[in-house]
């Protein structure tokens, strides 16, 4: 099961990939963390991408996608993969075809979790943390006990600078251009699906796991 797990800025990509890992057994795989993992195994690839890092320079493509590469063809991917943060354009996507033939594998699906933006906004503005246990609230759809107590260990909750209108707007600008090219690729190539993320966690999940009992591996 070869999937590519798609969202905006607090969509809750996170929580559902943690879902489909535990339901089909293969590993959530995310462009950091190929990266970290091709650095500290100082593969050639690994070391060329340090040192654009290291100066504060763009990775070139040719690199992330033998990174990408190299990570698909480790023995915790035979059974599958869920990719977050790859590709994220069209001719990274033209590459993970190839890369995909090459390992004799086929894409299975794509899975966007979409949220309006308004809501998105609403989620980011009124999330807190707690400073001690990294506990999350929100003000409105999961507040703590005591205001700004964490309810886990009497920790203070703060509200994380990013997390604010002005920042999400702009970041959910920046996700919204690059990925609508991404979007219309995909529906062309038949494996694109929508998934309503203003319902129930739990109503997500459900919905992501019957798309993908539908799809030939």
């Amino acid at each position: 099961m070869q999937i590519i797990l798609m969202g905006p800025p607090g969509a809750g990509k996170g929580t559902q990939a943690a879902e489909l890992v535990k339901k089909f057994g293969i590993p959530q795989i995310s462009t950091g963390d190929m990266f970290r993992a091709a650095v500290n195994e100082g593969t050639e690839l690994g070391k060329k991408a340090a040192e654009c890092m290291k100066t504060g320079a763009l990775v070139p493509d040719e690199v992330t996608v033998g990174i990408v590469k190299e990570r698909l063809s480790k023995a915790d991917c035979a059974k599958g993969f869920i990719l977050d943060g790859f590709p994220r354009t069209v001719d990274q996507a033209d590459s993970l075809n190839k890369i995909l033939a090459d390992l004799g594998k086929n894409l299975s699906a794509v899975l966007n979790i979409h949220v309006p933006a308004e809501d998105l906004i609403e989620r980011a503005v009124g999330r807190r943390i707690c400073k001690n246990c990294g506990s999350t609230y929100h003000v409105k759809f999961n507040p703590s006990h005591k205001e700004n107590i964490c309810d886990n260990c009497g920790g203070e909750l703060f509200q994380r600078a990013d997390d604010n209108e002005e920042t999400m707007k702009n970041r959910l600008s920046v996700y919204e251009n690059s990925t609508r090219p991404l979007i219309e690729y995909y529906k062309k190539a038949g494996k694109y699906t929508e998934i309503d993320g203003r319902q129930a966690i739990g109503k997500v999940t459900e919905e992501m796991e019957k798309v993908l009992s539908s799809v030939e591996d």
